[in-house]
């Protein structure tokens, strides 16, 4: 199941004009592979196929590249959850639609976590010179972060979720499979097979559902 790949080879999608964006996926494609350490701009440059002095014109520096590197890090995180989510069936019951999304948004977070380490840490890291207001900032702004608002604001609509309730939801939900994640790559789950890895993002989801179940439908 976690054979999620994301890989871009940026020498093959450079077009002249676009230089930056090839700059930004060779960067992401660095992470992938060593995670936020192993991005550079110089590294960046030679995947690429510029020079660095190419590459000082769009990122005044290192600080600059690993941000764009965790944006695209998080829109890939989004792709995998999309991936997960699907379609769902255009007679299917609103409450089930609204928790699949939630149990979508989550599995795909994990899933991506245990696929790609390397641009899951990246996405999280933090760079030099950051200032801890904007970052907070934009991973508000993040894909990641949209889908999960989105759909804690739908769990509300389907009447799940307490609308007293809803404020800062965010934080439970999110901190529930974030935490899961790194005690499965780094923790004392790291040894486990597939199906106990399942088995624990299953009860983990189902948890964090039953924790925001506060309206009339929920069941």
């Amino acid at each position: 199941m976690y054979s999620v790949t994301t890989t871009h080879s940026s020498r093959r999608t450079y077009h002249h004009g676009d230089l930056r964006n090839a700059l930004v996926r060779a960067a992401a494609d660095l992470a992938e592979q060593g995670g936020p350490d192993a991005v550079s701009i110089r590294a960046a440059a030679r995947a690429a196929g510029v020079t660095p002095t190419a590459a000082y014109r769009h990122f005044a520096g290192h600080s600059e590249l690993l941000d764009a590197a965790k944006g695209e890090a998080l829109d890939r995180m989004a792709a995998v959850i999309l991936d997960v989510l699907g379609e769902p069936p255009s007679d299917a019951d609103p409450v089930d639609v609204a928790l699949h999304r939630m149990r979508a948004g989550g599995r795909g977070y994990v899933e991506f976590a245990l696929a790609q380490p390397g641009l899951f840490r990246t996405a999280f890291c933090r760079s030099e010179h950051e200032d801890l207001q904007d970052a907070s900032h934009a991973l508000a702004e993040a894909p990641p972060f949209a889908f999960l608002s989105e759909a804690l604001d739908e769990l509300v609509r389907v009447g799940w979720l307490d609308p007293a309730l809803r404020p800062r939801a965010e934080t439970p939900a999110w901190a529930a499979v974030h935490g899961l994640s790194l005690m499965l790559l780094d923790g004392p789950y790291r040894m486990f097979d597939q199906a106990e890895r399942e088995a624990l993002i299953d009860v983990t989801l189902e948890m964090t559902l039953r924790g925001l179940a506060g309206g009339p439908a929920a069941r």
